[in-house]
């Protein structure tokens, strides 16, 4: 199974570091880590009614690409049977870069123009 996983996450054009033998289990983990971090910026746009508005329209979008861009790279339902495992290796791996970013937006130095995220 580790072998069709591995050979799943490079026909996805993953790294090894998501080719585990659960997927599934690597997506609720890097879930985790974004809700975490959403939750720290929704917290710091407190007082930014409209930037919080913004964050919730790009989080919509963002998912809705996450979810299209999965199904394309794991074939959806013509993917056969490993399409699922597929798609789960390529959510795992986009989840991951978007808590990236929002942990990015946390880290800006007070006075950053291009960070839309107010400096702790």
């Amino acid at each position: 199974m580790r072998l069709a996983i591995a050979i799943a996450a490079m026909a996805a054009g993953l790294t090894a570091a998501y080719a585990s033998d659960d997927p599934a289990a690597d997506l609720q983990k890097a879930d985790r880590e974004l809700n975490r971090l959403y939750k720290e910026v929704e917290k710091r746009l407190a007082d930014d009614p409209a930037g919080k508005t913004r964050l919730v329209h790009a989080q919509r979008a963002w998912i809705a690409f996450r979810d299209a861009e999965c199904a394309f790279q794991s074939g959806g339902e013509d993917g056969g049977s490993i399409a699922p495992t597929i798609a789960a290796l390529c959510q795992a791996s986009l989840t991951s870069d978007r808590a990236d970013r929002l942990h990015h937006y946390l880290k800006c130095e007070e006075g950053d123009l291009s960070c839309p995220v107010p400096a702790d």
